[in-house]
């Protein structure tokens, strides 16, 4: 049974989480908290797997509160919120998603399911982690080497380029473009290669044929089908799939 606690300044806004949960038989409310200092406390003592967060509450809002809960007690986070802006914010928090007000049934079921692949994923973990630090050699603690250069040749010319001064890989076939401001370079490689030799703190996939440098981002906007528009610092507008827009905001588990 999955233990959900609602948070929402407003009584009728957790009513209506209630009524949206009632066809969830997996799933439990065990709490409802007003105010971001009573959701602490529920979160504390009852340590719910999901909670349903309103973003803008007086005295104290959704994003203060889960700042003061400690990292290892933070459940899984739905945001309720009646303004997309708050998107790009919620998942830089490690948020699950985040449905709008009024809610969407359709959009509820989404993150509810969401939710049960997660809390799935992660008991999972939790059962073999045991195993894997039994199993883990002396090499699996090292710091990965991730690229330094790229060698770049351009006729009889070849020179370096540093990762930090790319704002965005594409894939064209065996090979791969990349964008560093203006200048466009391109080198043979494949995408899921690249993706692997380059440090996942300072890139992330999102799409099949695009990784994005995170410092470039600037704007997050999710649309209808569940894929997101990203925005760089340059303008440049890009298209993170459904499958990999969460690796923007590198969920823990």
């Amino acid at each position: 049974m999955i233990r959900v606690l609602i948070i929402d300044d407003e009584p009728l806004a957790r009513r209506g989480v209630r009524v949206c949960l009632r066809p969830a038989h997996d799933m439990t409310v065990v709490g409802e908290a007003g105010s971001g200092a009573e959701a602490i406390e529920m979160i504390r003592r009852l340590a719910p797997d999901l909670i349903f967060l309103d973003v803008q509450m007086p005295g104290m809002d959704g994003f203060e509160m889960l700042s003061r809960l400690p990292a290892g007690a933070l459940p899984l986070v739905v945001f309720l919120t009646a303004h997309d802006d708050y998107a790009l914010q919620a998942f830089a928090v490690h948020a699950l998603d985040y449905v709008m007000k009024p809610i969407d049934d359709q959009r509820f079921d989404a993150a509810l399911d969401a939710a049960r692949q997660r809390l799935q994923d992660r008991r999972a973990g939790e059962q073999l982690s045991n195993i894997r630090r039994l199993l883990a050699d002396e090499s699996a603690s090292r710091p990965k080497p991730w690229l330094a250069q790229f060698v770049i040749r351009t006729g009889t010319r070849t020179r370096l380029l540093d990762p930090g001064e790319v704002d965005w890989f594409e894939a064209s076939g065996d090979y791969v473009i990349l964008h560093a401001g203006k200048r466009v370079h391109m080198i043979r490689e494949t995408m899921d290669a690249l993706e692997r030799r380059l440090d996942p703190s300072r890139f992330a996939r999102v799409h099949r044929s695009t990784i994005v440098a995170l410092d470039r981002l600037c704007a997050f906007q999710l649309l209808p089908t569940r894929d997101a528009l990203l925005t760089l610092r340059d303008g440049t507008e890009l298209r993170a799939s459904r499958r990999y827009r969460r690796r923007l905001w590198r969920p823990e588990d």
